[in-house]
């Protein structure tokens, strides 16, 4: 049917519906809110074109902080970089006033009272006249859109009461929050604020313990801070951090614990996941039975390639330029947070409490480093990971010593150039300490790499041993062999200097199924600690685990005894020589007899020439003042 056959009812009611089609249509693109655009001005956390910024106490800040005309006084290690009177802030105050002109603007979808208390707004334009105050909770309702914008257009100043906050549900971000006001702003301690504020012509002031997630500008006027912390938004289209590119370790990612040139020695009780060794010197004190790796004692094949690709990952490391400095390296650390970015500190850098490393989510992200000069921590200092951040994406580059002191726990791989490593007693290390050239000593530490490198060719059963008539025989078995040479069996007194024994050829190589060997060690020391390592065919060694094996002094030991009159007559034989005793106690308890007597391993034969009175007695024979003989004798 054509349109002009319609009767005029149909014709009034088919109008009347395409108008109000139209006017829906009208609406909602007038009630879809649009984002400013930032420009250069999103850079910065803090920015004010005209004006001092000036912080007072710790805050903690997450991106760049500028001023156009003024100084920037007051602050501690900024995870951003601080612009004064220059092309960023040249740039950032031509693009703050586009962004400001957009904001007001912006076409009004809803008005306002003043007073913004305990409510939820859906997204849109507000407009608030007079002067406009935060207080209590503000919800903001995204309704799942991603993409919904909220803009407050204030026509006065605004403040907000303490412990005010607003809050983003079903997907709202701060990245799309924005506050435009015509005068001065004030947020009151513990205030959590979010969103991008900017002031026009107007002074902002952050109380104590303010929070804000998103950023802080003005057009002109100063910016004040005690104790508060700011961040720039994420989401929005703004890029993701992923830090430089790592670097390749190549074999040095197989060690733990490594120097190139040095001494690399342990005391106390160590466990270690990753190898451990030196290219020149030696590496002692570890207990293989607490390293989930290869113990690499003296320089070999592996320390070598090591050696070459510690000194390659060192050099891009140290050539990589810088995102941000940290102009207080001696401040290091108190709840500092840093993002994925390469930090430079130009000096002795000393982490006091915790710095914190967040990956914003992203779990390859990686953090470089570089202090020019030597690294120490205080007792119980932390490196924290948050937010998908991963231990091994984490590098220091240190041109100097490393101490890492007491009951520290520290992440990621620690490389010191031409510097010692030294880690305390109870440091929690989840990571790599390498050295170009230095000593590493650790005590009693934990270091947990994130690899350990090479199967093993040989599966070692057991290793044990026995101690028979002064001898002590070793026995273990193994199952499998691959690429096996030789085993070495070493010992000491104290654990910590092993001397070697001897070597066993190993079975046939590719030997399939157990085997088991055995050797005797003629010449024990009275408590001896044996070790077992293993040599492949390429030379490359890998230690087992650590046994002790006591022998008795008089295990051999024999005596007999009688009674003739008041005489007592004891034969000895077996006795290791040296001075002893011969004691007889009554039931009670009382010494009635001491003799001193030499024992040796040949038969001897001794007396007691003593008057007693008839009954029971105990006998005790004594070898270097233990005892070796306990027997009752009766005197008749």
């Amino acid at each position: 049917m054509e349109l002009n056959q319609l009767n005029p009812i149909t014709m009034k009611r088919s109008l009347l519906l395409l108008l109000s089609i139209f006017i829906l249509s009208a609406l909602s693109l007038h009630t879809m809110a649009q984002a400013p655009t930032l420009g250069t001005a999103g850079d910065f956390v803090l920015f004010t074109a005209g004006g001092a910024v000036t912080n007072t106490g710790n805050s903690f800040i997450t991106g760049n902080v500028g001023t156009n005309t003024g100084a920037i006084t007051g602050f501690g290690n900024v995870n951003g970089v601080l612009h004064t009177s220059d092309g960023a802030t040249g740039s950032a105050t031509a693009d703050l006033l586009i962004a400001y002109n957009q904001l007001k603007t912006a076409i009004t979808t809803n008005t306002h009272a003043p007073l913004l208390s305990n409510e939820t707004l859906t997204a849109g334009v507000y407009a608030i006249a007079g002067n406009a105050t935060l207080d209590g909770t503000l919800t903001l309702d995204a309704n799942n859109d991603p993409n919904a914008v909220f803009i407050f257009k204030m026509d006065a100043a605004f403040a907000t009461t303490t412990a005010s906050q607003i809050k983003l549900i079903n997907g709202a971000v701060s990245c799309n929050v924005f506050w435009k006001v015509e005068g001065m702003v004030s947020i009151a301690g513990k205030t959590i604020m979010r969103g991008t504020v900017i002031a026009n012509n107007a002074a902002v002031d952050l109380a104590t313990d303010v929070v804000v997630d998103g950023r802080i500008l003005s057009t002109t006027g100063a910016l004040t801070l005690l104790n508060s912390s700011a961040k720039i938004p994420v989401g929005c289209g703004s890029a993701i951090l992923t830090g430089p590119a790592a670097p390749d370790l190549v074999s040095v990612g197989c060690y733990a614990i490594f120097s190139t040139t040095g001494q690399v020695t342990n005391s106390g009780i160590t466990n270690v996941k990753g190898d451990v060794g030196t290219n020149s010197g030696l590496a002692t004190g570890y207990d293989p039975l607490k390293i989930n790796g290869m113990i690499h004692p003296i320089p070999d094949g592996s320390t070598a390639a090591a050696a070459g690709d510690l000194g390659n990952v060192y050099t891009y490391l140290n050539g990589r330029p810088f995102d941000i400095e940290l102009l207080y390296p001696a401040q290091f650390g108190n709840d500092l947070v840093l993002t994925p970015h390469t930090y430079l500190m130009n000096a002795a850098t000393s982490l006091t409490g915790t710095v914190f490393l967040n990956g914003e989510g992203n779990a390859d992200a990686v953090f470089v480093i570089q202090i020019k000069g030597a690294l120490s921590t205080g007792t119980y200092a932390k490196v924290v990971l948050t937010n998908g951040t991963q231990a091994k994406n984490v590098y220091w580059n240190v041109d100097g010593a490393v101490s890492i002191a007491d009951f520290s726990e520290f992440k990621g791989t620690i490389i010191a150039n031409n510097g010692a490593i030294s880690l305390a007693t109870g440091v929690n290390l989840e990571g790599r300490i390498l050295s170009t050239t230095g000593l590493v000593t650790t005590n009693a530490v934990t270091v947990t790499s994130d690899k350990v490198c090479g199967a093993l060719p040989v599966t070692l059963l057991y290793f044990r041993g026995k101690a028979i008539q002064q001898k002590v025989v070793l026995e273990w078995a193994t199952a499998n062999e691959e690429n096996n040479n030789y085993f070495t069996i070493e010992k000491s007194k104290d654990a910590i200097t092993f001397l070697e024994l001897t070597k066993v050829k190993a079975a046939a190589n590719g030997y399939k199924g157990d085997h088991s060997y055995t050797f005797t060690d003629e010449q024990p020391f009275t408590s001896t600690y044996y070790r077992i390592s293993q040599t492949d065919i390429d030379g490359n060694q890998k230690w087992y685990n650590t046994i002790n094996i006591k022998i008795a002094k008089n295990q051999n030991f024999v005596a007999r005894h009688y009674s003739q009159g008041n005489t007592i007559y004891i034969q000895t034989a077996g006795a290791a020589s040296g001075n002893g005793s011969i004691e007889l106690f009554s039931m009670n308890g009382k010494k009635v007899v001491s003799k001193q007597i030499y024992l040796s391993g040949d038969n001897n034969t001794y007396q007691i020439n003593q008057s007693l009175n008839k009954g029971i007695y105990i006998l005790v024979i004594k070898s270097h003042n233990a005892k070796i003989y306990r027997d009752k004798i009766l005197i008749q």
